[in-house]
């Protein structure tokens, strides 16, 4: 199973970002994102075997208990490697409240540990909270799209819970993944 815990923006968060970006896509031959594929990964699993996925339910059901729910809103944006030599174009998160970016990075790392100690392999470099909005297929220079993305703010929205997702590569629309939510796991309240 190819497996990663999200955090999941709302419906109203996602679509107020596909508008923003909908009468713009076509200036760029980018694969974009679709709407539903829109998520800030915390922890990218990669490959899982099925028998360790009930142990991983556990741990980050309990992680996740631990961690308030917080506000944040999508906002700004950035690209991966660099603005030069872009592979991926990201919108980023604003956290109304210092304490939120702290909870944001505390649930990263709960997540990375919770799949460590059920033995699975987390993939990826430091956290960098973002959500990918386009992929490149050839790097290049897109100061244009970022500081459009920095004039972008969405809606607020309270981050409540995690999800358990699996990747099914290739089975989405147009080629691209299709994501099924395995579980929704609560964050406690504000």
């Amino acid at each position: 199973m190819r497996l990663f815990v999200a955090l999941i923006p709302p419906p109203a968060a996602e679509e107020d970002l596909d508008a923003f970006l909908e009468v713009r896509r076509s200036a760029a031959p980018f694969r974009w994102a679709l709407p539903e594929q829109l998520h800030l990964t915390l922890a990218f699993l990669g490959d899982v075997q099925e028998w360790r996925l009930d142990e991983l339910l556990e741990r980050l059901a309990r992680g996740a208990a631990r961690r308030a729910a917080f506000e944040l809103a999508i906002a700004g944006g950035g690209a991966f490697p660099n603005v030069g030599r872009a592979k991926v174009i990201w919108a980023g998160l604003d956290c109304a409240t210092g304490e939120g970016a702290v909870e944001l990075g505390r649930l990263a790392t709960g997540a990375r540990a919770a799949a460590a100690k059920s033995g699975i392999e987390v993939g990826g470099a430091r956290f960098r909270p973002h959500v990918t909005v386009a992929r490149l297929g050839v790097p290049a220079e897109v100061s244009a799209w970022v500081r459009l993305l920095d004039t972008y703010r969405g809606p607020s929205w309270t981050a409540a819970s995690i999800s358990l997702v699996e990747s099914h590569l290739g089975e989405g629309p147009r080629g691209r993944p299709r994501y099924d939510v395995l579980a929704d796991l609560p964050l406690a309240g504000l």
